[in-house]
């Protein structure tokens, strides 16, 4: 099983965030995963339902001839309590959501709610058989959460994924224990 944040995405303030699109780099990223044969066990995607998952997930889907199963419970940690912050302000905000797991930094949701509720939903798709390998597409946030809660450690933002954006962890269905950190979707294999 696989984990993949979304890469790189079109920042659009005025926007909803979880309505942002992947930008070019993101989808040429994406672009490049499919054309490569490092999926072809893949019998199963399920994305987040926001769109910039959805584009990751929808083109390799596609090169595999299968289709996405949307989780709207995948989605980032909820932060539409401030909307789009420029970066130095997001960094700083981030930094307090995952230095204080049990709080509501600035009205956002807790990073110990955003842990449960992944955790949550990556046991629900794991219910039932198992053929072939699973790829979840979501985001980095709740990706770090899930690595955390799987690998046993404290939430701490020192196990976020490097570069913002499209890196994977994978883990196996049996004990549930990745089996590296996180790594830029270009080494997947």
């Amino acid at each position: 099983m696989r984990y993949l944040s979304h890469p790189q995405v079109l920042i659009e303030p005025h926007k909803d965030i979880d309505k942002w699109s992947l930008n070019e780099l993101g989808l040429q990223r994406v672009r490049q995963l499919a054309e490569r044969d490092v999926l072809t066990g893949t019998t199963r995607i399920v994305s987040s339902a926001e769109t910039k998952a959805v584009e990751t997930a929808q083109p390799l889907a596609a090169a595999l001839g299968l289709t996405v199963e949307v989780r709207p419970r995948m989605h980032e940690n909820d932060r539409s309590a401030t909307g789009f912050l420029p970066s130095d302000r997001f960094e700083a905000v981030a930094d307090r959501f995952f230095n204080n797991p049990a709080q509501s930094i600035r009205g956002w949701e807790t990073a110990n709610h955003a842990q449960q509720r992944i955790v949550d939903e990556v046991n629900a798709v794991l219910e039932g058989p198992i053929m072939g390998d699973l790829l979840l597409v979501g985001h980095g946030a709740v990706g770090t959460l899930l690595y955390c809660a799987l690998s046993g450690r404290e939430i701490d933002r020192k196990h976020d994924q490097p570069n913002g954006g499209g890196c994977f962890f994978s883990f196996s269905t049996l004990d549930r224990r990745p089996r590296a950190t996180w790594q830029p979707m270009e080494q997947m294999c």
